[in-house]
C-alpha cells in the first residue's frame, strides 16, 4: 500500500520527471502534507521555486518505516497560504525560510521572523521573544564568542539562574550558496558544495554526487560507492571523537579531552591518507571517486585504524568510568521523545531521544544498500544520551570500517556521467555525522539547475537545543550546546 499517496512516491537517490510531480492548490497541499505528517511521515524539505512573478511550493516527505519518499507541489501562488506550523512545529523554519526567500506569508505562523537575513541585515535586528515579569531578565550571548568559533546569537529569558526560553539567531555569515548554484552545475559547484559545512565535506559531496548521478541516469561504480561509505565513516569517527573530547573539556575531565583531541587528528589523517586532504576535499565527484585505495595504502590504513580505535576506546573508558562525568550529564538538557518527533530532529540528537532515525538504515542508497552500519540509540534524551550515542557510534563505525576495509571490491572508480536530464527533480539523503543531509536538484528545459536546495541536519536540530535549555540553569548552556555541536555555516547558506 502506498502510504504517501496522493504524493508521488520514489526512493532515495532517484529522479522523477517534474511533470510527474502532483500539482495541488496551495491550500490542498498544506492539508495533504499535514495529514501525512499526522500519519507518521516526516517533513524532509519544504521550499519555493520561482515561477515568473509567483512561487511554486514543493513538499518532500519521508516515510521512514517504508523507506520511501514522497513529493508534491502547489500551483504557482503569491501572497499567502495557510501555515503548517501551528499544528506541526517541524515546519516552522521551513516556512520562515520560504517567507524570507520568496515573500510568501504563512498565515497563522506563530513567530514569523527572518531565518538568515532581513533586508540585507543579520536577523538579530528582528524582534526577540520576551518573557514579562519582575524577576525575569535577559542574557545575550554572541554573536562574537570567546573562542575561535563561528558567529551566532543566543538570547536567554531567565528567572534567576533558570532558563525559561532560549531564542537562537543565526545568519551572520550568509554566503549565498544556493543562489550561486542556480544555472549550474558550474566549474566551481563541487567546491562550493564541499564547503557548505567543512566538517561535513564527505556527506555533502556524496549527496551532490548522488543527485547528479540520478539526474544523468547512471550509478557510480561499486568500488567508488565502497570508498564513499568508508570515507563517510572516517568523517563520523573524527567528528564524534572531537565532540567527546570537547564534552570532556567542558566538565574539566582532562584525560579524555587531551586524548580525543589527538585521536581526532589521527582519524583526519586517515582521510588524508585516502585522498590527500584531511576533510576529504577532492575525493568524491559525480560519477565516482578521484582517489583509490591500493593494497599497500589499504593495509596501512587498516593497521593505523587498529591503533586509533584502541586509543579512542581507552579514552572513552576513562570518560564513562568517571562518576563526576556521569552525574554532570544525567537529567540535564532533556529533550523528550514527543518533542523530538514534533520538531523533526535528526541524527544523534534524535537517536538520543530513542528514535530509530538513520538514513543508512531507513533510506539506504549507494553502498549502504548492501552493508548497513548498526544504529545506536539511547532513550533518555539528555546530555548523557547524546554523549552515549556518539560513543556507541564511534565503536560501531570502527567495526563497520574494519569489515568494509576487509572487503575485496574490484572495478572501476569512475563512470561517464552524461548530461543531466531536463525538467527533472532528484533527491539524495545521506546520513552525515550530525544527521540527515538532503540535496534536491530541479533542472529546467536545458538541464541546468532551476533550483538547488540544500538542507544540513543543523537546520532541524537548532530547535532541539532551544528546547533542551528550558528549565535548566544557564550555566548548563555550554555543555548542552556542545552535546548538540551544530553547524553555523551549514545553516547559514
Amino acid at each position: 500500500m502506498n502510504t504517501l499517496a496522493p504524493f508521488f512516491s520514489f526512493a532515495n537517490a532517484s529522479r522523477v520527471s517534474w511533470a510527474s510531480v502532483p500539482v495541488f492548490s496551495v491550500t490542498k497541499l498544506v492539508r495533504l502534507t499535514g495529514e501525512l505528517v499526522r500519519g507518521g511521515a516526516r517533513l524532509v524539505a519544504w521550499f519555493g521555486v520561482p515561477d515568473h512573478d509567483e512561487t511554486t511550493l514543493v513538499a518532500i516527505l519521508a516515510m521512514d518505516d517504508d523507506s520511501i519518499l514522497g513529493v508534491a507541489r502547489s500551483e504557482p501562488v503569491s501572497g499567502s497560504y495557510p501555515s503548517l506550523t501551528p499544528r506541526f512545529p517541524q515546519a516552522h523554519l521551513f516556512e520562515r525560510e520560504v517567507w524570507e526567500q520568496h515573500g510568501l506569508v504563512p498565515d497563522g505562523h506563530p513567530w514569523l521572523k527572518p531565518v538568515r537575513h532581513a533586508n540585507g541585515n543579520a536577523p538579530a535586528n528582528a524582534p526577540f521573544f520576551r518573557v514579562d515579569g519582575g524577576e525575569v531578565h535577559e542574557v545575550a550571548v554572541g554573536p562574537v564568542h570567546a573562542g575561535v568559533i563561528e558567529p551566532g546569537h543566543f538570547r536567554f529569558q531567565c528567572a534567576g539562574e533558570e532558563v525559561m526560553h532560549l531564542e537562537i539567531a543565526l545568519g551572520y555569515q550568509h554566503r549565498g550558496v544556493e543562489e550561486a548554484l542556480a544555472g549550474g552545475p558550474h566549474r566551481g559547484t563541487m567546491c562550493q558544495l564541499e564547503a557548505v559545512a567543512g566538517d561535513t565535506t564527505i556527506a555533502h559531496a556524496t549527496a551532490h554526487a548522488m543527485v547528479m548521478e540520478a539526474l544523468a541516469g547512471v550509478e557510480a561504480p561499486l568500488r567508488a560507492q565502497w570508498i564513499r561509505a568508508a570515507a563517510l565513516e572516517l568523517e563520523r569517527l573524527a567528528n564524534h571523537t572531537g565532540d567527546m573530547g570537547a564534552l570532556a573539556l567542558d566538565v574539566a575531565f582532562l584525560p579524555t579531552s587531551a586524548a580525543c583531541g589527538k585521536i581526532r587528528g589521527d582519524f583526519l589523517n586517515l582521510t588524508a591518507l585516502l585522498c590527500g586532504n584531511r576533510f576529504g576535499r577532492g575525493l568524491i565527484r559525480p560519477g565516482g571517486c578521484m582517489h583509490d585505495l591500493e593494497p599497500e595504502r589499504l593495509a596501512t590504513m587498516t593497521e593505523r585504524l587498529k591503533t586509533h580505535m584502541a586509543d579512542v576506546e581507552q579514552a572513552m573508558t576513562w570518560f564513562w568510568d568517571a562518576a563526576s562525568v556521569r552525574v554532570r550529564f544525567r537529567n540535564v538538557g532533556v529533550v523528550h521523545p514527543h518533542q523530538a518527533v514534533a520538531m523533526g530532529l535528526v541524527g544523534p540528537a534524535a537517536r538520543a531521544c530513542g528514535l530509530v532515525r538513520d538514513v543508512r538504515f531507513d533510506h539506504p542508497a549507494g553502498w549502504h544498500r548492501f552493508s548497513q552500519a548498526p544504529v545506536a540509540v539511547w532513550p533518555s534524551g539528555d546530555i548523557f544520551a547524546r554523549a552515549r550515542v556518539r560513543s556507541l557510534e564511534v565503536q560501531r563505525s570502527g567495526r563497520y570500517l574494519f569489515e568494509q576495509l576487509g572487503e575485496h571490491v574490484d572495478g572501476e572508480l569512475r563512470t561517464a556521467l552524461g548530461a543531466p536530464h531536463p525538467e527533472a527533480l532528484a533527491v539524495a539523503l545521506v546520513e552525515g555525522w550530525r544527521g540527515e543531509v538532503c540535496h534536491v536538484a530541479l533542472t529546467g528545459h536545458d538541464g541546468r539547475f532551476r533550483r538547488y536546495k540544500i538542507k544540513d541536519p543543523s537546520f532541524h536540530n537548532w530547535s532541539g537545543l532551544a528546547l533542551a535549555l528550558r528549565g535548566t540553569a544557564i550555566s548548563d548552556f555550554p555543555i548542552c550546546n556542545k552535546s548538540f555541536n551544530l553547524s553555523y555555516c551549514g545553516f547559514d547558506l
